[in-house]
């Protein structure tokens, strides 16, 4: 590519906006659900949680079916299905059927997810693919923050069915919007067939590979400590200024790899941004360990994650040419960053419960440690690997 439609790069993060809000406006609407399913107990949680357990199961899959049934179809039916689970969601049905709901709605979310960074990519001239991949990478904090100053006042003046209906009512926009501009890759699909077994042996074919699998690799050490330490972080903040710094963080994570990381990525690979904001965050954490809780260190440890945050996405198009490959590996990325988040908090609370504050340090220290040397033992792969 030449040029960039920027208009169609907007519109896919637009739909990754969409696909973020699949966890977030559940998440931020939590504490209000024992009203509606008073009987529900423990089990309410997995109204959270399946949508990252189907991408724990089928992250890979769906990378594979994407490549498939092509990267627009794949996109525009998971916006479509988005959009109707969301508006049956709107009807607060009883828990069993809304739980399916959560489920099918997590597919939805697993090919948004893998579909949406692949086809940016490949419509992105190569000078603007650092910037255009950085932009998705903040899908996540700009939904999460877009929920929480404009969902829950909806919440409180309509309650919990509108902000349903509003999701509903975004994904069906994006699918028109992308199903009017989004023009097809003009790939031909893999002509093998989708098997089992063959799942399978792509599953270890793409692990395999130093270049499917380095994206993945690390996102899996991000994720393991990025929403933990978020969670666990703030009773040992200052109380005049949690709330503040909890705002902020988010935001300084984005704000640094839209300007920093987008700047470093066009004179060093993504794979070695990646390894600086390991080591930056590692000596953010030493801060925090001197000064806990402390607001400065803090922000500094959110800006040295977002290094990490935006040049991951990069690594995938820079390691992998072919949009199969690039699916394949956003698929893995998928299926570890949803693994990730779901062991990282209760295993950092359970250490912190064990070994108090230093513990919870020490330990995403070494968490950090591992990412940047996972990173340079696929390097030296690569060097022995082709592929």
């Amino acid at each position: 590519m030449q040029t960039t439609p920027f208009g169609t790069v907007l519109a896919l993060w637009g739909a990754g906006l969409g696909a973020a809000a699949q966890y977030a406006k559940v998440s931020v609407i939590f504490d209000q659900l024992p009203t509606i399913y008073p009987d529900a107990g423990a089990s309410l949680g997995f109204i959270v949680s399946l949508v990252g357990m189907v991408g724990i199961v089928l992250g890979v899959a769906a990378g594979l079916l994407v490549a498939r049934i092509r990267y627009r179809r794949a996109l525009l039916w998971a916006l479509w299905v988005g959009a109707g689970v969301s508006l049956l969601e709107a009807l607060l049905p009883p828990l069993p059927l809304m739980l399916g709901l959560r489920a099918l709605e997590g597919m939805s979310h697993l090919l948004i997810v893998v579909a949406a960074p692949t086809l940016i990519a490949q419509i992105s001239a190569d000078r603007h693919r650092g910037l255009t991949l950085t932009l998705w990478s903040t899908f996540f904090g700009v939904a999460f923050t877009i929920l929480v100053f404009g969902g829950l006042p909806l919440v409180e003046a309509q309650g919990i069915s509108a902000l349903f209906l509003a999701h509903g009512i975004w994904m069906a926009a994006f699918a028109l919007i992308l199903g009017l501009t989004l023009k097809p890759l003009g790939l031909a699909p893999p002509t093998e067939r989708l098997t089992l077994a063959g799942l399978l042996q792509d599953h270890l074919a793409i692990y395999r590979s130093p270049r499917m699998a380095a994206p993945a690799a690390g996102w899996l050490f991000y994720t393991f400590c990025f929403l933990a330490t978020l969670t666990v972080l703030p009773p040992f903040m200052p109380d005049e200024s949690r709330a503040m710094v909890l705002g902020v963080m988010p935001l300084t994570s984005i704000l640094v790899s839209m300007t920093l990381g987008v700047g470093l990525l066009r004179v060093i690979t993504a794979i070695q941004v990646i390894q600086l904001g390991f080591g930056l965050t590692i000596l953010s954490l030493i801060w925090l360990l001197m000064a806990p809780g402390g607001p400065a260190a803090c922000l500094a440890w959110a800006s040295a994650v977002g290094l990490v945050q935006g040049a991951s996405f990069a690594a995938v198009p820079e390691l992998n040419t072919t949009a199969e490959t690039q699916a394949r590996a956003n698929g893995a990325m998928a299926q570890m960053g949803n693994l990730g988040n779901t062991l990282g908090t209760p295993a950092l609370l359970a250490i912190m419960g064990l070994s108090g504050y230093a513990g919870l340090i020490w330990t995403t220290i070494v968490v950090f440690a591992g990412g940047i040397l996972i990173h340079l033992w696929m390097a030296q792969r690569r060097k022995r690997i082709a592929y």
